[in-house]
């Protein structure tokens, strides 16, 4: 029963999870939640999708996790995991067709690291965008953010391959993509700003060209209106629609 329209407190829960799927209970621009519909994509699993009203909360998706983010996972067996990298692990490893993460301890680790180490970089886009909604310099906070992105360029130079984990899509580039998505409501011109950074640039053209990242996505402009509305403390979390 998958249903784009969020579901708000009051709503009726879902019935169980069909045998032959899992269920993921998401937000349509979460970044966060869109790692794991990637993943779901990307790997082929079907799954049906309930998106939650992250500011009217179902009382019954509370009981599921009761932190009341988004995404959480269920299965048929009634398992529910939650949290964006540790869902799109489950994912990865209960379905092991088509594996995202590397098989080796080592490859594993490597992705684990520079997921931590980008995971230093997101809060920057956020801080741009706040202060420039202030009407605060951001001069130094963008040239901060150009640091970053040259780092991960270097990163891509070094290894002569054309996304993070080797010359195919793996786990990293997509625990990493939605935030690249969402440049253009920090910064003008969207992938623009990385002009500097000509392969870190070049992995985002080859990005767009993905299927999973092509089911996913919203347009910057969606992207811009509904983070506004967010920040304005009015979400309209079935923008679009």
């Amino acid at each position: 029963m998958s249903s784009e329209k969020s579901f708000a407190a009051g709503s009726p829960a879902p019935g169980p999870v069909p045998k032959d799927q899992v269920r993921l209970y998401s937000m349509r621009f979460c970044p966060f939640a869109q790692r794991t519909r990637l993943v779901l994509h990307a790997k082929g699993i079907k799954f049906e999708t309930i998106n939650i009203h992250l500011k009217q909360k179902p009382d019954w998706f509370l009981e599921k996790n009761p932190d009341g983010l988004v995404p959480v996972i269920e299965t048929p067996a009634g398992e529910v995991v939650n949290e964006s990298v540790i869902t799109s692990v489950f994912l990865d490893e209960v379905y092991p067709e088509k594996k995202l993460l590397p098989a080796t301890p080592f490859g594993k680790a490597q992705q684990k690291m520079m997921l931590e180490h980008f995971s230093k970089i997101t809060p920057q886009l956020f801080k741009i965008s706040s202060a420039r909604r202030k009407g605060d310099d951001v001069s130094g906070l963008e040239a901060e953010l150009k640091e970053k992105f040259t780092s991960l360029n270097e990163y891509l130079v070094k290894r002569k391959t054309k996304f993070f984990g080797g010359d195919t899509i793996t786990f990293i580039d997509y625990m990493m993509w939605p935030f690249f998505e969402r440049l253009g409501i920090v910064l003008s011109g969207s992938f623009s700003c990385l002009d500097h950074t000509p392969e870190l640039k070049k992995w985002t053209e080859l990005m767009l060209e993905d299927p999973a990242v092509k089911a996913t996505m919203h347009s910057t402009e969606n992207h811009k209106t509904f983070y506004n509305n967010f920040l304005d403390g009015k979400p309209d979390f079935d923008y679009g629609l």
